[in-house]
């Protein structure tokens, strides 16, 4: 009889940028902070993504003259929102929230980091085709129950949770640890999106009875 799979915590992009005061501040991001530092205390297994971006990423409305942020602009790969320049290697905004306390979290994530293409899930470039290797290292470690939660849920999250059930991994979303932009409908999008995907979507108080005692 196959072992159970492993529940593991994805957190994502919990990073000044996308907090108060940050380049791409995502509303009333800091309060998921202290939901998450509880929620991760649950977990055995807890992994971090981080946005990494160079300075010149083509992401950024300042590379494309006579656009703005929000702005949508057709890449080889598809249509890409334009954004503030954020999450820029090596700076402050770059770096995890500094109330962030999860000293057990075992691996972390860079993404974005190719200058000519985003990345918005933790999976796959948004070409929606080329790998970051998260997949293989979950499964090497057989962590194959995946908890997710972060910023932004209309995007970043949104896009991992449909990529790893597009990979077959068993996927719960933690509605009140995240927070959306929502811009231009883009939170209803990614609801629909994830529930056609198979996505549980379930609040942290719910945990009590989704994560059992792997240790």
């Amino acid at each position: 009889m196959p072992a159970a799979p492993i529940d593991v915590l994805l957190v994502v992009d919990i990073q000044n940028d996308f907090c108060a005061g940050g380049a791409l501040a995502v509303p009333d991001a800091d309060a998921i902070v202290p939901l998450i530092n509880r929620a991760a205390g649950r977990f055995a297994h807890v992994l971090l993504t981080q946005d990494w971006h160079p300075r010149t990423h083509l992401s950024f409305a300042s590379m494309h003259a006579s656009r703005k942020p929000f702005d949508t602009a057709e890449f080889a790969y598809g249509p890409q929102v334009l954004w503030p320049d954020h999450c820029v290697q090596g700076t402050r905004g770059a770096e995890f929230h500094p109330e962030l306390d999860i000293p057990h979290a075992e691996l972390i994530l860079r993404k974005g980091y190719r200058p000519t293409i985003d990345s918005y899930s933790a999976f796959f470039e948004n070409d929606r085709r080329t790998p970051t290797g998260l997949a293989g290292y979950l499964r090497e470690r057989k962590l194959g129950r995946l908890f997710i939660c972060g910023l932004a849920l209309d995007f970043c999250v949104a896009f991992s949770a449909v990529d790893a059930r597009r990979l077959g991994f068993d996927v719960t979303v933690v509605l009140d640890a995240c927070r959306a932009i929502d811009t231009g409908g883009s939170l209803r999008r990614a609801i629909g999106d994830m529930r056609d995907a198979g996505v549980r979507l379930l609040h942290s108080i719910e945990l009590r009875g989704a994560v059992p005692a792997t240790r």
